[in-house]
């Protein structure tokens, strides 16, 4: 089998849990991988490649992705999200108003500091792991692309906006910095991956629909999988 099931992948597993669960589940005998992971505590599109098309991997992580995500002001931790050791907490003295003019100001291209956690590779580890070892990384600036950024909702101390974004941006790092900018500090309490690419979340199985319908029934074949990469 070659092509791409668009999993919905649930909060509190691991990107690699869905494939042990599609291994253990269907024993394909083709080559299996992700394309682009999913925090344990995210949730959403993870696009799952079998056969010839673990090949177009590289291809599809270079898609935009759009996000939506909700933001606590007034913490921040060392992991930029819930499941991390709080730092510190600080008094949220700032307006809606406010919120919204500092989430916008993240529009367009920004240069951004990735998380100390994520499966960016130092010296060929991934920072994950050297984190959980407690080997001190800094990692480097590098240049993201925010096409769109919209505001969903503010009811302090939270926020949450949808936002659309080149390969590479963290939003965990976006609401830290949007929260250093507020002077309050911030932290990414939920996150909902809504689309890569021509994959939308409207579209994705979950693993219990997978396991009823079968699958090649949740298959995408590579002939549409390759259209889709030219939309």
């Amino acid at each position: 089998m070659d092509g791409i099931i668009n999993v919905h992948k649930p909060k509190g597993i691991t990107s690699y849990d869905v494939i042990r669960f599609i291994k253990r589940t269907f024993h394909p005998t083709e080559k299996i991988g992700h394309a682009g992971t999913l925090d344990p505590l995210a949730e959403g599109v993870l696009l799952v490649c079998l056969g010839r098309t673990t090949k177009l991997s590289a291809m599809l992580m270079d898609k935009e992705k759009e996000y939506v995500a909700q933001l606590q002001l007034g913490v921040t931790t060392d992991t930029l999200d819930l499941g991390g050791k709080v730092l510190e907490e600080k008094d949220v003295r700032v307006t809606p108003e406010e919120v919204e003019a500092a989430i916008r100001s993240f529009e367009g291209e920004i240069v951004q500091i990735p998380p100390v956690v994520s499966a960016l590779k130092h010296e060929g580890q991934p920072m994950y792991k050297l984190f959980r070892k407690g080997v001190a990384v800094a990692p480097e600036p590098r240049k993201v692309m925010v096409k769109k950024i919209e505001v969903l909702k503010i009811n302090l101390p939270y926020a949450e906006f949808r936002v659309v974004c080149s390969k590479g941006t963290y939003v965990r790092a976006l609401c830290r910095d949007i929260g250093e900018r507020l002077g309050c500090g911030g932290v990414q309490t939920a996150l909902l991956r809504t689309r890569v690419g021509a994959f939308a979340l409207a579209d994705a199985v979950t693993l219990e629909e997978m396991e009823a319908k079968g699958l090649k029934s949740v298959l995408i074949p590579l002939t549409m999988v390759l259209t889709m990469l030219k939309q």
